[in-house]
């Protein structure tokens, strides 16, 4: 199977931020993980209101940052501030099928339409930073448009490392079964993306010629996931001092206010499948208060 950092936690909006990272890490030191993606905007601007603008990768392992844009120079800018804050490599997002994405902002999943515009991205990016540069992308804008591998002839040119591929349309969203076709020929390593979830579909994505495999909505409550598939850990025990742990990590990095509702999401994947968790997860959903979110937690988990 593949080594350890040939598999990758994908970049997930709104999960994959510093405090749900440090968990993973726990369980697997080793594995390539990738953050939720960053508007160059933002990035460039310093927005205060986006706080993970300010993050600092240096002690974050084989990380790459995933930034999203449609011009060129600012998206160039953006990368090298992520090279500087400590990023591995830089991710281009050239999937998001959200529409204030690949519509409105012509990014995203719009660039699987433009693919001037995205080499020229690439380049700009390339010739930004001394790290290397991948790209996430899907099948293709919709059924009648797959031509991923032209994206990717296009990637090559324009001096991109590796691709990852969500084997759905644009147009599919997250619904369907997730495609993958045998990999050949192909001018970069092609990392699979899309409803990977246990060591088998890692081997059959290994077995079609991909280079590597991405792990998404499977991680979600199960953050110790890569490290039992790396074979670190086995059974685990002790999940609600993992949820308090994860909690603490969020209230640091948010604030109480921010951190509170924002780790409810959390909870329900956590919980999902025990017993009373549907009692638990309209209980929680209630709850403003750091201390009484805690107890709560200690209750349901039946934590000391």
């Amino acid at each position: 199977m593949f080594i350890n950092n040939q598999i990758f936690a994908a970049p997930l909006a709104g999960i994959t931020d510093k405090p749900f990272r440090r968990i993973i890490r726990q369980f697997a030191p080793d594995v390539s993980l990738v953050t939720e993606m960053i508007s160059c905007h933002s990035l460039v601007g310093q927005h205060k209101n986006c706080i993970r603008n300010f993050d600092n990768y240096s002690d974050e392992g084989n990380i790459g940052t995933q930034i999203f844009g449609a011009e060129p120079e600012l998206m160039g800018m953006a990368a090298k501030i992520l090279q500087d804050a400590g990023a591995k490599w830089i991710d281009i997002n050239m999937g998001c099928p959200v529409p204030k994405v690949a519509t409105r902002a012509g990014a995203g999943a719009f660039l699987m339409k433009d693919h001037k515009l995205a080499g020229k991205i690439i380049e700009e990016c390339v010739k930004s930073v001394q790290i290397p540069v991948s790209i996430k992308t899907r099948l293709g804008w919709d059924e009648a448009h797959k031509d991923w591998k032209d994206l990717v002839h296009v990637a090559k040119e324009s001096g991109a490392s590796f691709v990852a591929l969500h084997g759905r349309t644009r147009a599919q969203g997250y619904n369907g079964q997730s495609q993958f076709e045998p990999i050949s020929d192909m001018p970069l390593p092609i990392i699979a993306n899309g409803d990977i979830q246990t060591t088998e579909d890692i081997e059959h994505v290994e077995k079609l010629g991909y280079s590597g495999a991405m792990i998404g909505r499977a991680m979600l409550g199960k953050p110790w996931l890569f490290g039992q598939i790396c074979g670190n850990c086995g059974e685990i025990k002790n999940v609600g001092e993992i949820v308090l742990e994860h909690l603490n990590l969020v209230l640091e990095y948010y604030g109480t206010k921010a951190g509170v509702p924002m780790f409810r999401k959390h909870l329900a994947w956590y919980s999902s499948g025990m017993p009373n968790s549907a009692q638990f997860r309209i209980k929680i959903n209630q709850i403003t208060d750091e201390k009484e979110l805690i107890n709560s937690i200690k209750e349901f988990w039946h934590i000391d």
